[in-house]
């Protein structure tokens, strides 16, 4: 019995024109927004996809109307299936390609035995819980009923993806100790974590494990935190921000590292290293290095195999 395994994200958008279409899934879902009313829901994105809808078309025109996740997910997709008797195929939350023709495919190959593989590395009721509540629906829908089915729910603290990660930081520049080091977390709006949300604390349990980790390496950054990025309206969310955060580096040199990605989208390549790096500039740090997330490399693609 071939094994199907669906990798799970967000989404990000192929063409301007499906902008509109990120935001008012996202703001649909009631893991994101939670109010009960589906009605009040629909109508809180509706008012929010018409006022930033064409800011955010004019940012993605800025990294050629298109985020790169979708490109890489592709190649990750082509590099697991090559010498594979797993079946890899993934399913977006918010854009085409969606769960249901992710279903279409392992029902045309048969598969019966299926693992949802969310690519988050930390659990959060926004992010691995929708996207698997996402996909069990479209099941239901299709009538898809596969003998087994398996989620990995998170992977932070994998030994094998702990060394990814120091991998990255240990080739991204010489002399760390010159270097302090940011982790950037997509941040969330307090009150979801104080409904017991584990997506902060796993966060920094990961951040923890990856110091020891460059411990035992001898490799020393001159300072290591935490701060979040892309919060969005007039709640309180997770803190530090990281604007807020950069103020603290004047005449530093700083190495970000966006430690609740796999796949570089526009919050990396748009966020950090456009936007906050232009921001890095008006605070006087001297030098700004974003880090790349593990997208395709070799290493990621043998850590999901073996995982797996």
């Amino acid at each position: 019995m071939r094994v199907g395994v669906v990798l799970l994200n967000m989404g990000g958008v192929s063409s301007l024109e499906e902008v509109p279409v990120f935001l008012s899934n996202m703001f649909n879902d009631k893991n994101i927004i939670g109010v009960k009313s589906n009605l009040l829901r629909a109508f809180i994105a509706k008012m929010i996809v018409l006022a930033r809808a064409n800011k955010a078309k004019a940012n993605y025109k800025i990294i050629g109307g298109k985020s790169p996740l979708l490109d890489l997910s592709d190649k990750l997709i082509e590099l697991l299936n090559s010498n594979s008797e797993v079946y890899f195929t993934k399913a977006m939350r918010y854009t085409p390609p969606f769960a249901k023709e992710a279903i279409k495919e392992l029902k045309s190959h048969n598969i019966e035995d299926v693992i949802l593989f969310p690519l988050y590395p930390q659990y959060s009721t926004t992010t691995t819980k929708s996207s698997v509540e996402d996909f069990i629906l479209g099941m239901y829908a299709q009538n898809y009923t596969p003998k087994n089915i398996r989620v990995i729910n998170r992977f932070y603290d994998n030994p094998k993806f702990i060394d990814i990660i120091c991998d990255e930081l240990e080739s991204i520049v010489h002399n760390h100790n010159n270097y302090e080091l940011i982790f950037s977390a997509h941040s969330l709006p307090q009150k979801i974590i104080d409904k017991g949300d584990s997506y902060q604390q796993e966060v920094k349990n990961q951040i923890e494990l990856i110091k020891v980790e460059l411990k035992k390496r001898d490799i020393e950054f001159n300072s290591i935190s935490l701060a979040y990025q892309s919060k969005l309206g007039p709640i309180k969310w997770l803190e530090p921000a990281l604007d807020t955060k950069l103020k603290e580096y004047k005449n530093k040199k700083i190495v970000i590292y966006p430690i609740s990605f796999i796949i570089d989208n526009a919050e990396t390549v748009l966020e950090l290293d456009i936007e906050y790096r232009e921001l890095s500039l008006k605070h006087g740090i001297n030098e700004y290095i974003v880090a790349k997330c593990p997208n395709y490399s070799d290493n990621f693609v043998n850590f999901i195999k073996n995982l797996i």
